[in-house]
């Protein structure tokens, strides 16, 4: 795929994303209420594990292609929102604290901190979107503040992120015997389409608005 050069790439980019990852739950979601009462039982326990791939899926995509979009701009980090500088540190830091380092490395790491705003923000970290395969609304968060996105707006679906998405996956994808009801069909459907639609609707808004940059 091509690289997100321009706003319009960008947009384009995700919603292509999301729209195929929409369509395939919609025509399950056809299929569910089609079939008969044993055939829905298992494509309601699959629509599940398809929801939460989707979910996770799309947000270290569009994550991604939004973090790339912005590192093609090739801003110093003193240009850009704060977030960014903290970007660039924080995979140092992670492996910082897992290992044993002496003082002299401990404050050459600060230096290179107080000496960095004039470094090009133009190479994506990988490390910094890792969805853990797990992601969970603590998880989620973190890559919000990573892409600098509020995780407020967010908040009030920690619920269905975790217990109706993660944990009837996880327990799914281990061979529990997990049952997800007709009734589920609506939620599950509408909150996961749903939480892809404002998740790259904010992405969108920053690239459109060019608050990546700094105030």
């Amino acid at each position: 795929m091509s690289k997100p050069y321009s706003e319009a790439d960008f947009s384009e980019q995700i919603t292509d994303d999301r729209n195929w990852r929409i369509k395939e739950i919609s025509d399950l979601k056809i299929a569910i209420r089609r079939g008969d009462e044993g055939l829905r039982r298992v494509l309601l326990r699959a629509l599940i594990a398809i929801c939460y791939a989707h979910w996770e899926g799309y947000v270290r995509f569009s994550a991604n292609k939004y973090l790339e979009h912005v590192a093609l701009r090739k801003f110093q980090y003193g240009e850009l929102e704060r977030q960014f500088f903290r970007n660039y540190f924080l995979p140092k830091l992670a492996a910082l604290s897992t290992s044993r380092v002496s003082v002299k490395e401990r404050s050459a790491l600060v230096d290179e901190i107080l000496n960095s705003a004039d470094q090009r923000f133009s190479r994506v970290n990988e490390d910094l979107i890792n969805t853990k395969s797990n992601l969970n609304s603590e998880v989620f968060t973190d890559i919000c503040l990573v892409c600098g996105i509020s995780p407020k707006p967010f908040l009030d679906k920690a619920t269905f992120i975790d217990v109706v998405l993660l944990k009837r996956r996880n327990a799914i994808a281990h061979g529990e015997n997990t049952f997800v009801g007709l009734a589920d069909l609506d939620e599950i459907t509408n909150e996961s389409i749903g939480l892809m639609r404002a998740f790259g609707d904010a992405l969108e808004n920053h690239v459109v608005l060019q608050t990546y940059k700094a105030i």
